[in-house]
């Protein structure tokens, strides 16, 4: 599935994404990446859910977005409140999403100048 907003230059954009790779601003990623709307992105280590933790939230925190949309994987998969508990404290939101969808809705809210940062998780 491909999709394009004009954004404005500098900002991080989805491009396509599939099972097993994420393509932002043109470039291939086929493992787990924090993509902020206007800084690099970072690779991020949890490789699904279950290896998720509450230091890998906290590694979020630094980007300062408005809102964190999950991507859990190629299903829906939810996280334990505690291990979102690092955004909750700092009184970011959260939603969480398969992938595909995360991808999606990030592109939508960057294309309405929101300042949300996308935590996807990429399955090899």
């Amino acid at each position: 599935m491909k999709f394009q907003p004009d954004l404005p230059e500098g900002t991080n954009i989805i491009h396509a994404v599939t099972r097993t790779q994420v393509s932002v601003n043109g470039q291939p990623h086929t493992s787990s990446v924090l993509v902020p709307g206007h800084a690099p992105l970072t690779a991020w280590a949890p490789a699904t859910m279950e290896e998720l933790t509450a230091n890998h939230i906290a590694e979020i925190l630094p980007f300062k977005p408005e809102l964190v949309i999950l991507g859990s994987g190629p299903a829906l998969r939810f996280a334990h409140p505690s291990v979102l508990r690092p955004l909750i404290d700092a009184g970011i939101g959260v939603e969480t999403m398969d992938t595909p969808a995360a991808c999606r809705t990030y592109n939508v809210l960057m294309s309405e100048g929101r300042k949300v940062l996308a935590a996807l998780i990429i399955h090899p």
